[in-house]
């Protein structure tokens, strides 16, 4: 199953935006879906529920980067820019497709609808929820992210 499908499959389940993303990715950690879903567990519902945060999406998106370029090591910049400037292309990438949005009671009062121009992804594996299609598009831009750093 392809990491977009697996996420919008976590999410049918039960799991937040921020675990199904995170999750979608645990084959690439030394973690497995549920170790990383844990992690994740407080940053649904934009932080805890509370919708007036970062959308969880994002937050499991930013999680997995993380994981995959760490910065451990205090005194080592170069990773610290490196996943800080990761973070930001996959904030403005997931932001381009939704109007500039990233806040998740931004994102649940707009009019989101999967398309095949913005949200191809989305449309494929047949997400038509507000949710379902932000975590999909989510794994999608990482997903493309991820490829771009591997070829360089």
């Amino acid at each position: 199953m392809d990491r977009c499908a697996q996420a919008y499959q976590y999410h049918r389940t039960g799991w937040n935006c921020a675990q199904s993303v995170a999750a979608a990715f645990a084959d690439l950690t030394d973690f497995t879906p549920e170790q990383v879903a844990a992690m994740a567990a407080g940053f649904g519902g934009g932080v805890g529920g509370s919708r007036s945060e970062l959308c969880g999406a994002i937050s499991g998106g930013v999680m997995v980067l993380g994981l995959l370029y760490p910065h451990i090591n205090g005194e080592d910049t170069a990773a610290k820019r490196h996943v800080y400037g990761l973070t930001k292309t996959f904030l403005a990438r997931f932001q381009e497709r939704f109007e500039g949005l990233s806040r998740c009671g931004d994102l649940l009062h707009s009019a989101i609808q999967a398309t095949p121009e913005h949200t191809p992804a989305a449309v494929r594996v047949g997400a038509d929820t507000h949710c379902d299609i932000l975590i999909v598009t989510a794994v999608e831009v990482l997903e493309e992210l991820l490829a771009e750093q591997a070829k360089a």
